[in-house]
């Protein structure tokens, strides 16, 4: 008799099951309705921030309730870049949805409508900022660790190698305006921690080169090619390097500590205010374009990977990284 029963309370038993199946399916699907929902509409950029990190975590995958249309992980990482942008009033940078594909691509105005960017996974896991037909990333970010880095070797090789052969050095510095203005934003508004590289303006910051050693015929060379410009390039007091002086008091050292044991060599900016970066010195001076990309093997600046090998590493990471925030 008991058999019996077992075998009459089976069907039952599976028909609940299959009930709280579909039941966990739709409750999947209503939350991540209320997290697009919230990530459409909220002003507030804590919750934008929460509502982007659930939804790049969200499982959508359930053997019950399938979900024939969603939005593919990158592209919540647009999203949250298009909002935060949007909330701080910028027009520089548009995101939109392809009709047919359904991912989501942004657009910046001075280089066109046919130019596409898009986040990819890079290989250490974060989302990485790319035009859609080149592989290098303009900038990596990770929500995890609340962090953003600009990669200074995709800086150059996009904006200065192959930028500068159809837009003009204003048009590309426009191009730049809002991807610094979503690391400042999410420098103020989150607390992350950002690191500009070659894009930083501050009179404190050393771009180190990649290389530890440095060749002086390669200052030679600079001190050469001015020779037919109204700029002047000078040996630094303590024979650690030469300054290049430019025009509207901005002066490009390219030196090493005298005290350092390990003489690193690095570039420094030096203007009145604050506001000039290596990369400007690239984009608008021919002069020293030429010179760096002519000698880059010897002058490329640094351009590291965001790691984070375990907390304590993450935690040494984001000390050394404040060095470079965004200035406020």
């Amino acid at each position: 008799m008991m058999n019996n029963n077992r075998m009459l309370n089976q069907p039952s038993e599976q028909l609940n099951a299959l009930a709280h199946s579909f039941e966990h399916g739709l409750e999947i699907g209503q939350h991540y309705v209320k997290l697009l929902s919230k990530l459409a509409q909220t002003d507030d950029a804590h919750d934008l921030l929460a509502a982007t990190d659930e939804l790049v975590n969200l499982n959508l995958d359930d053997a019950f309730v399938k979900f024939p249309q969603h939005y593919q992980v990158a592209d919540y990482y647009l999203l949250l870049m298009g909002r935060l942008l949007e909330m701080h009033s910028n027009e520089e940078l548009k995101v939109a949805e392809d009709p047919t594909s359904h991912r989501f691509y942004a657009t910046i105005s001075s280089l066109g409508e046919n130019v596409l960017f898009h986040f990819t996974k890079d290989a250490e896991g974060n989302a990485a900022f790319t035009d859609v037909n080149d592989d290098e990333p303009l900038f990596s970010l990770s929500l995890e660790h609340q962090m953003l880095r600009f990669n200074n070797k995709a800086l150059v090789n996009y904006f200065i190698i192959k930028g500068l052969k159809k837009y003009s050095d204003l048009d590309l510095r426009s191009a730049i305006k809002p991807l610094l203005l979503f690391a400042q934003a999410l420098h103020a508004d989150l607390d992350f921690v950002i690191d500009r590289g070659i894009l930083g303006t501050n009179n404190q910051q050393h771009y180190e080169l990649a290389k530890p050693e440095l060749s002086l015929t390669v200052i030679d060379r600079l001190f050469v090619a001015t020779a037919e410009t109204d700029y002047m390039l000078f040996n630094l007091p303590k024979n650690n390097g030469a300054e290049l002086r430019l025009d509207r008091q901005v002066n490009l050292n390219l030196s090493f500590d005298p005290d350092d044991y390990s003489q690193q060599w690095f570039f420094a900016v030096h203007d009145p205010n604050n506001q000039v970066s290596f990369f400007d010195l690239l984009l608008h001076y021919q002069l020293i374009r030429d010179w760096y990309l002519s000698n880059r093997d010897s002058l490329a600046v640094k351009s590291d990977p965001l790691v984070f090998a375990d907390d304590e590493q993450g935690e040494q990471e984001k000390t050394l990284m404040t060095e470079s925030t965004v200035e406020d």
